[in-house]
């Protein structure tokens, strides 16, 4: 089993949008790491989030912007011989964007926004209040840099735990 990096936009983009939650990463001005799990939504090479107002992650982004955002695809356990301990694998793809938050005020913005996060989770039409656009913070991140990596390929003969069946 192998793992493929992945090249073609589209290719990535497909991984951002079957990833049910990304991993943002960000680096406080003591130089310590802090990542916080997110939901998101994306659209023409733009990361959205949302968070409440106030907390450790504004602090931090208010200072530096730069965040490194992961994404991963359900992964799927996987093996070559059932009975092989170092066979086994997850399959799974994954992709690393790079960007700088920039906090959106404008409040037709933010709603437009919250549809895109939504939307990445439900095909429902949904209306939101006045407070709660007002009283939620959103991130924009537009992507400098990407990329992604296919894990876990299979060789012919493999066989997965969901369905045992052989081939890729």
């Amino acid at each position: 089993m192998k793992t493929f990096s992945v090249e073609e936009k589209e290719n990535i983009e497909k991984i951002l949008n079957s990833s049910k939650l990304c991993y943002v990463g960000m680096v406080d001005d003591k130089g310590s790491p802090y990542v916080l799990p997110m939901t998101f939504g994306y659209n023409d090479g733009v990361v959205y989030l949302h968070s409440a107002q106030e907390g450790k992650a504004i602090r931090i982004l208010c200072k530096n912007p730069k965040v490194c955002i992961a994404f991963c695809t359900d992964p799927e356990l996987i093996w070559q011989h059932p009975d092989v301990a170092c066979s086994y694998r997850m399959r799974a793809g994954s992709a690393l964007c790079e960007g700088e938050v920039v906090f959106e005020e404008d409040f037709i913005e933010k709603e437009k926004i919250l549809h895109i996060i939504m939307h990445h989770y439900s095909d429902k039409t949904f209306t939101f209040s006045v407070p709660a656009v007002n009283n939620v913070k959103i991130w924009k991140v537009a992507i400098k840099s990407m990329s992604a990596k296919e894990f876990g390929v299979m060789h012919p003969g493999s066989i997965t735990h969901g369905n045992m069946q052989e081939g890729y």
